[in-house]
């Protein structure tokens, strides 16, 4: 089963509606292992909307949290102890499906006390797809993203940028960083299910989240 990881630069840059058109175009399954936050829904929903794709898709949270905060201290607040050690990658499925996996804001969101969510990725192993937003900052927050990545040995299928046209930025980036440029995700005036179908077939290629990944 090929697995992806979706993280981001940082929170509300748009990673979950990345990942609902990653999931829809890859015909893939999706999982959120811990959603922080549900007065607005939870983000399993949105993509099982966003994607249009039927529910047995959309794995069950291992940890739902109340409050839209990082999991540690959502966590706390609620009395719940998340145990990170036990959170595991789910088994493969008999159909093939690649399975899509959306990590809480940014890579060194805290899961715990002790545990960033960047130390569970690279317990697993899979290959991270970064999201960054193009937006003034994108450059710093991106290359130490990358930098945080390879220190940990966690391997980098590539960036997804999201938001308005930034090429200067997405080429000094992809050139530092040595990284493959997934595409871009532009801002869309109404998202939907054809719309995020639509903007994968324009800005991005299947084949390279399906390829090896970089160093």
């Amino acid at each position: 089963m090929s697995v992806i990881v979706v993280s981001g630069t940082d929170t509300g840059l748009g990673k979950t509606v990345f990942a609902a058109m990653l999931t829809a175009a890859l015909g893939a399954v999706y999982w959120k292992p811990v959603q922080a936050g549900t007065e607005d829904g939870t983000d399993a929903a949105t993509v099982a909307r966003l994607a249009g794709v039927a529910r047995e898709r959309i794995l069950p949270e291992a940890y739902v949290l109340s409050q839209p905060l990082s999991p540690h201290r959502s966590a706390e607040l609620d009395g719940v102890e998340i145990d990170a050690d036990a959170l595991e990658l789910p088994e493969p499925r008999p159909d093939g499906r690649p399975l899509v996996v959306e990590g809480a804001g940014g890579l060194m969101v805290p899961l715990t006390r002790r545990t960033l969510f960047i130390d569970v990725f690279a317990r697993w192993g899979a290959p991270v797809v970064l999201c960054a937003r193009t937006a003034l900052g994108t450059i710093n927050h991106t290359l130490l993203s990358v930098e945080a990545l390879r220190t940990r040995g966690v391997p980098l299928k590539g960036i997804a940028f999201i938001g308005g046209a930034m090429p200067d930025s997405e080429r000094t980036i992809v050139e530092f960083a040595g990284v493959r440029r997934l595409g871009r995700l532009p801002w869309l005036e109404e998202i939907t299910a054809d719309g995020l179908r639509r903007a994968f077939a324009r800005n991005f290629d299947p084949a390279d989240f399906l390829m090896a990944t970089d160093a």
